[in-house]
């Protein structure tokens, strides 16, 4: 008796190959040039050359400028280290003429706090270009969601990170979890994921150091273009590091409230930032009544099951008194601990709670809370941003750490303008992980069509004509004026 099986097709199988040396015209990141053309029409790298134009000895040599855009372009992309440059060197008929290893030290090492500050102002303003430019091609900002409803406006986030330094470099220190080197406080735009702003500080700087948060709030507020600053709703949310006073009355001296009408001079910020478990808010959340509490809800506006809200305000008359900022309320969040999970000495019989401060004076207060919930998007920005350059520093010198940060938020924003300007679907949100592997890494050939470079795509890449179109789009924006 013979058995048989049946006949099918092997899959186990990789196709049989032979590999040798001699394409001619292949580019192994063709993707990648998409993100050096956004920096060109937004005018990053022309901003970022006018701030180094006097330390240019030759005509001849390559532009500073220039030089920290590929380096940005680099970090986006996914590099690690100034090294990886000969990534976009060996492709030349890409990226053109790039600098060196050596060269590009040079230029990091030629920027001090003055130059840090005018790379600042570069970014600000290819950011107003192109938060223009994607107005021009039909697309809005996109708006913030949580609660389950849209709300009008901007959402900056901040949020501190410790990156760990694995030999000497200045400014390292000791951090607060045993481990040892920086600890630099960034903030993002939510609607976008653009990086707006990051000082680098030592492992040892303080959580909730009120100068900081005050430094990088008003360099985050800079980054958005003047039209839109003034008079367009801003939410500024952090943690629990953010409830200082100082900090919080920084932010309401901004409004510039006027006291007889109540109306907003100045920029229209609003806060919702994490606030402390102190022996009188525990008291405040005994007192509160069963009818005080309404269901909470999740992000998506669906019903938080076992959770509500209630609010403080009432019950903790001293808070204007005592140094918060007028008009500020006090929130609460309670829910029961999911197994196995330890209580602390906040938790209050059985319940954990949650509370944070906004100066937002209306809104159902599950949907604030909510609203504050999704201030923890920021760590997927800082788990990605730590992929995009700022997940280790290249020197053993400061001034270079503090200005390679500033080129790793410069990648985060090359990143965030290609997705909210030139591409949809899920391209448009998906993680720069993601994106890198569809569509920045993507191999082609290149071919010459008169004195015009052609690159051509696999046909039967998923994603080809995503990139076309991207491309294509990028065309309709018109280059930067140069003077």
């Amino acid at each position: 008796m013979h058995s048989t099986r049946p006949s099918v097709a092997s899959t186990s199988q990789l196709p049989r190959v032979t590999v040798a040396t001699g394409g001619v015209g292949v580019v192994s990141h063709a993707g990648s040039r998409l993100l050096a053309d956004v920096a060109a029409v937004t005018g990053l790298s022309g901003g970022f050359s006018d701030v180094l134009a006097e330390t240019r000895t030759r005509r001849a040599g390559h532009d500073p400028g220039r030089v920290l855009s590929d380096l940005a372009v680099l970090l986006a992309e996914g590099g690690e280290a100034i090294s990886d440059l000969a990534v976009l060197r060996q492709q030349p008929q890409l990226f053109g003429a790039v600098a060196s290893t050596p060269t590009a030290w040079r230029v990091l090492d030629s920027i001090g706090s003055a130059r840090l500050a005018g790379l600042r102002t570069a970014r600000a303003a290819a950011r107003e270009r192109a938060w223009l430019a994607r107005a021009e091609l039909g697309r809005h900002l996109p708006v913030m969601r949580a609660g389950g409803r849209e709300w009008a406006g901007l959402v900056i986030d901040l949020d501190a990170t410790l990156v760990t330094a694995h030999s000497e470099k200045e400014g390292a220190a000791a951090t607060f979890k045993g481990g040892f080197g920086y600890h630099p406080l960034l903030a993002f735009l939510d609607n976008t994921n653009e990086a707006l702003a990051g000082v680098l500080r030592a492992g040892n700087a303080g959580s909730n150091t009120t100068a900081d948060h005050i430094e990088v709030s008003d360099l985050a507020l800079a980054q958005i273009p003047d039209d839109i600053r003034y008079g367009t709703p801003i939410l500024i949310r952090a943690d629990g590091a953010g409830a200082t006073k100082g900090w919080l009355q920084h932010l309401h001296v901004l409004r510039g409230n006027d006291n007889r009408t109540g109306l907003v001079t100045g920029l229209d910020v609003e806060f919702s930032v994490g606030f402390t478990m102190t022996a009188a808010v525990q008291d405040a959340i005994r007192a509160l009544p069963k009818t005080a509490w309404v269901p909470a809800v999740q992000v998506d506006g669906s019903l938080r099951e076992g959770a509500d809200v209630a609010e403080l305000t009432g019950l903790l008359p001293e808070l204007t008194a005592s140094g918060w900022p007028p008009g500020m309320r006090v929130l609460v969040r309670r829910e029961r601990p999911h197994p196995g999970a330890q209580l602390t000495f906040t938790d209050v019989d059985g319940w954990r709670f949650q509370t944070f401060a906004t100066s937002t004076a209306v809104g159902q207060l599950a949907q604030l809370e909510a609203r504050h919930r999704a201030h923890a998007r920021v760590e997927d920005r800082i788990r990605t941003g730590k992929d995009t350059g700022f997940g280790r520093f290249p020197s053993r010198m400061f001034a270079i750490n503090a200005a390679w940060l500033e080129l790793a938020l410069a990648g985060i924003d090359l990143l965030a303008w290609t997705q909210t300007m030139l591409l949809d679907g899920d391209l448009a949100i998906c993680e720069p992980k993601a994106l890198r592997y569809r569509l920045l890494h993507t191999a082609a050939r290149i071919t010459r069509n008169g004195r015009r470079a052609v690159v051509k795509i696999a046909a039967g890449w998923p994603w080809a004509r995503d990139l076309v179109a991207a491309f294509t789009r990028l065309a309709l924006i018109p280059p930067p004026l140069r003077t």
